[in-house]
């Protein structure tokens, strides 16, 4: 389930996982283990190597980038990823945060648009041990409703709304992460005519962290990062 114990870069990734996330108050310790663990430079180009575990997001194709260590552990950790979720993550790009998401996990579903990103991202945890991962190229708006409900899902793309496919995805009790575009004249993002945005006093270093309560029946947790 797990990927293997590669060791090369071990000293950049304790030294990320410490000053980049720690010291901004990622404490998921189960988290921490798995970025200390995953080999992120096997997830970009080689000639990107040295800066694999900077803090900053990182080119991959398709003129993509793969997410800054910090904002990818901040997304995550909201998500409260129990070891027994089964989870859908939306915008696979390298594959990185798929494999965050499998040492976590039961399960993990995830949607890229591109292709070239699904095939490469998919051979690339495959070669590293993942067997609890499946990356499939789709229209992530829609989610992946044959494999629902599921637990957690999280969106890495920004999206000016939710997209209803994905909240009639989650289970009951579910989470659901999306990355917010913050409007110019209030803090807050355009949402469906069901739910409204607040901010509800939990902030990360860089962006607010907010949440709401929709109910259709069911309890289900909708959270945004930078809305």
């Amino acid at each position: 389930m797990n990927g293997n114990g590669t060791q090369p870069f071990a000293a950049e990734r304790f030294s990320m996982v410490e000053s980049q996330l720690r010291q901004r108050g990622i404490r998921d310790e189960r988290l921490l283990a798995a970025m200390s663990t995953v080999p992120r430079h096997e997830f970009v180009s080689q000639q990107n190597w040295n800066e694999a575990y900077a803090d900053h997001p990182i080119p991959i194709a398709e003129k993509q980038t793969t997410s800054q260590p910090y904002m990818i552990a901040a997304m995550i950790q909201a998500a409260e990823i129990k070891p027994e979720d089964r989870v859908l993550e939306i915008g696979a790009g390298s594959g990185y945060q798929t494999a965050l998401l499998a040492e976590l996990a039961r399960q993990v579903f995830a949607v890229e648009r591109y292709s070239s990103l699904a095939e490469t991202a998919q051979k690339t945890l495959e070669r590293l041990g993942y067997r609890n991962a499946k990356i499939v190229t789709a229209d992530g708006s829609l989610g992946l409703p044959e494999a629902a409900p599921y637990d957690a899902i999280i969106v890495s793309a920004a999206a000016p709304r939710i997209p209803q496919a994905l909240v009639d995805q989650l289970a009951v009790g579910g989470r659901l992460l999306i990355s917010g575009r913050r409007s110019r004249s209030a803090s807050s993002t355009a949402c469906p005519a069901e739910c409204r945005w607040e901010h509800n006093g939990t902030h990360t270093r860089r962006l607010p962290l907010c949440a709401v309560d929709w109910r259709a029946g069911v309890l289900k947790r909708l959270l945004a990062i930078g809305c």
